[in-house]
């Protein structure tokens, strides 16, 4: 009897220790991961990587779905560290260690440096750690790569130097606005044309930019940048209007903003050209064309730099004048080279008996505009003389 009972504990204690091994080997194989990833607002993340490792190699990859979730099946017992990264959201890492279906929950992603990962075991799922417990012999093999050894990983940099260049792209921006409005305040000095539109040439050599508030026959008031000057007439060589194109961008500073009425002109005795016609100089004015200039000859330079002369020109005479020009003799140095250039004058259509059709005749007391164009190319010139011509054939 004894015998027989001692036989029987025998048998029932190998089945339990089979149907625990059975249970064991059962689960070996077959156990199951899963979490969630969310970055650091809660918000849930889809198609961030993820990768499973065990024994510092990979042993399951995938993808989050749309809800960022994410599963791996068939697993084996054992120490993991589950490496998630995202190239918006950063990246995240967890180590565990597997003994039965465990899900780790939300895993935050975080462009923070990633530190060392902390073993945690699912054994005690839901279970305060009890303090001073003496922990089982387990070893634990800690993958030695860059990202568990504390050290930032590849994207946590391509982040920061991200964050560094867009930085340096808003501070070359700011540069170049305060450059910008630099610029525009000191260009009244680097080029007074852009306010003044007035050249005018004295005969000392020296010329000043300024706007004319006052003129008589003996001398002229100009605004300029340091003030107001007075410049005597019988000074002056030449004035020159500079031409702003319309699309040109101007700086206009406050204190000259204000536009100036300035009074009437005294008029002044217009001086009298004749032909250099010997023939038609001797004849009586009565008799024969006189030609004269109306006004002055008006000189104006536009944004290319080149020179348009224009003014208008009176036959006062009893005749006809035919092929009326204005013979411009520019003088180009102080050493006496000279270059001369011939305009005519826009007047009345005239059919001549050799047939020859001309628009350059003036009738008595009619007016003609002339307009000279001068390219850059011409070079400069220190002053300049003209000859009104004419032939009569009437």
């Amino acid at each position: 009897m004894t015998l027989l009972k001692c036989t029987m504990r025998r048998i029932l204690f190998a089945t339990i220790i089979f149907m625990l091994a059975g249970n064991v080997l059962s689960a070996k194989g077959k156990l199951t991961l899963a979490g969630q990833v969310i970055d650091g607002d809660g918000d849930k993340v889809k198609k961030a990587e993820i990768a499973l490792r065990k024994d510092g190699e990979i042993v399951e990859e995938d993808k989050t779905k749309g809800n960022g979730k994410f599963k791996f099946k068939k697993l084996e017992e054992g120490d993991y560290v589950l490496e998630v990264s995202h190239d918006d959201f950063g990246s995240a890492e967890k180590a565990f260690t597997l003994s039965e279906d465990y899900d780790l929950g939300e895993v935050v992603l975080s462009t923070e440096p990633v530190d060392s990962p902390v073993i945690a075991t699912n054994s005690t799922v839901g279970e305060a750690s009890i303090p001073n417990e003496t922990p089982s012999a387990v070893s634990v093999t800690v993958p030695q790569t860059v990202e568990a050894m504390g050290s930032p990983n590849k994207d946590f940099i391509i982040n920061e130097l991200n964050f560094e260049i867009k930085k340096l792209n808003a501070e070359i921006k700011h540069l170049t606005q305060d450059l910008d409005d630099l610029k525009a305040l000191s260009k009244m000095w680097v080029n007074p044309l852009t306010i003044y539109s007035k050249e005018i040439i004295l005969k000392n050599g020296s010329t000043v930019f300024g706007k004319i508030i006052y003129q008589d026959d003996k001398s002229l008031k100009v605004e300029t940048l340091v003030g107001y000057l007075i410049v005597d007439r019988a000074q002056v060589v030449r004035i020159v209007d500079n031409v702003i194109t319309e699309d040109s961008q101007e700086y206009v500073p406050e204190q000259i903003r204000e536009s100036y009425a300035p009074p009437p002109m005294p008029k002044l005795a217009q001086p009298r050209y004749t032909s250099s016609n010997n023939s038609a100089r001797m004849a009586s004015q009565k008799l024969s064309a006189n030609c004269v200039l109306v006004g002055n000859i008006a000189e104006k330079k536009d944004s290319q730099g080149n020179i348009i002369f224009d003014g208008e020109i009176k036959n006062i005479g009893g005749r006809r004048a035919d092929f009326v020009k204005v013979d411009f003799v520019f003088r180009k140095n102080w050493s006496g080279e000279t270059r001369t250039l011939t305009t005519f004058v826009k007047g009345s259509y005239n059919t001549f008996d050799t047939g020859i059709v001309s628009d350059a005749s003036l009738l008595p007391g009619a007016n003609g505009k002339f307009d000279l164009y001068v390219p850059q190319d011409f070079g400069t010139f220190i002053g300049y003389s003209y000859v009104i011509d004419w032939e009569e054939y009437q």
